[in-house]
């Protein structure tokens, strides 16, 4: 049996820009997307804080270390600039797989620069 797990999440990124009139997906900067091993193309879920909203969009990659979360097309109507977003994507696993897996989970500031990237076990450490 496969179970969908956390795979990785890069943790209060700040919303940089929106632009409504384009397709739709969210634009990551590349550092951020390789640290929380994130693949361009990879189904994500984002998570505001300001407001609740919660949607899937995929990843296109940004800019090497412009600090860029950008949402694009009918995402950017769930979010405003400068607001607080959590993006995590998942994996499918066998229990063989997920006994040992270690999600990334990446840590940003206020400029969406990494502070801490590190992998947690199953029991959160």
């Amino acid at each position: 049996m496969l179970v969908e797990m956390l795979k990785s999440k890069i943790h209060r990124a700040r919303v940089t820009e929106k632009r409504l009139d384009y397709e739709g997906s969210i634009t990551i900067d590349s550092i951020l997307m390789e640290g929380a091993d994130i693949a361009e193309n990879e189904k994500v879920h984002v998570l505001n804080l300001n407001n609740g909203a919660r949607f899937e969009t995929y990843v296109i990659k940004g800019r090497k270390n412009s600090g860029q979360i950008c949402l694009n097309g009918a995402a950017a109507r769930l979010a405003e600039k400068d607001d607080i977003v959590i993006i995590v994507s998942y994996a499918q696993m066998d229990a063989s797989e997920r006994s040992g897996f270690k999600p990334k989970i990446v840590k940003v500031n206020s400029s969406n620069k990494i502070i801490r990237s590190q992998e947690i076990n199953n029991n959160g450490k």
